[in-house]
């Protein structure tokens, strides 16, 4: 994370119908952006009364790491899916931003993500997959989000995530989270080792059974 990150720029709006398999509906107005820091193709998603949450409050905002097997295929190892759509829906309700991150895997990739999962099935963890891999716990870097939070108006934000790192490298960006908002628990019988990995090693702020 480089805490002295060069401004981003936006380069593309454009007006995205949104429909999810529910058909739950929205729309999108969708960014892209020049100069980011990793030069990676992030989004923003502007959704709800987006100019009206920037100009008299705090808009929420998710930045939401790319997950191809759970947001696209429906994967119940994790709950990335069933976030992004909660996701949708909430911020469309209070105004603000989905920023649709390119991080597959806590950023160590696809392919290395899978190869995470047959370790996961020998009895690893999701966090002890990644080490065992070579990798880093969790790779992802949010200087870039913070980049297009402020290329956008966005430098004090409502943060929907259970995980603090998150809260934690923006505020570090330049962008003050003024407040923490918890997405709902979507728990699954498949899912539910992960979860606990979650809360007991990151202290991510779930509400699991006992």
């Amino acid at each position: 994370m480089d805490t002295a990150v060069r401004p981003a720029t936006v380069r593309t709006r454009v007006t995205v119908p949104l429909e999810f398999p529910d058909w739950y509906a929205t729309t999108a107005e969708v960014f892209t952006f020049t100069g980011l820091a990793d030069g990676r193709e992030h989004l923003a998603l502007a959704l709800g009364e987006w100019r009206s949450a920037l100009d008299g409050g705090v808009p929420l905002v998710r930045p939401h790491s790319e997950c191809l097997t759970g947001d696209v295929f429906g994967s119940q190892r994790c709950d990335c899916g069933p976030q992004l759509r909660e996701a949708v829906e909430r911020i469309a309700g209070e105004g603000g931003f989905l920023l649709y991150l390119r991080q597959e895997g806590r950023g160590i990739g696809l392919y290395a993500k899978l190869d995470a999962y047959a370790l996961q099935d020998s009895g690893l963890d999701t966090y002890e997959a990644n080490l065992a891999l070579g990798r880093g716990e969790d790779e992802r870097d949010y200087s870039a989000a913070a980049q297009m939070l402020r290329a956008l108006g966005a430098d004090r934000i409502r943060l929907l995530s259970n995980n603090p790192d998150k809260a934690l490298q923006l505020d570090a960006l330049g962008v003050q989270v003024v407040g923490r908002v918890p997405t709902g628990v979507h728990l699954t019988e498949e899912n539910a080792a992960y979860l606990s990995a979650k809360v007991s090693h990151t202290h991510h702020t779930l509400a699991l059974p006992a």
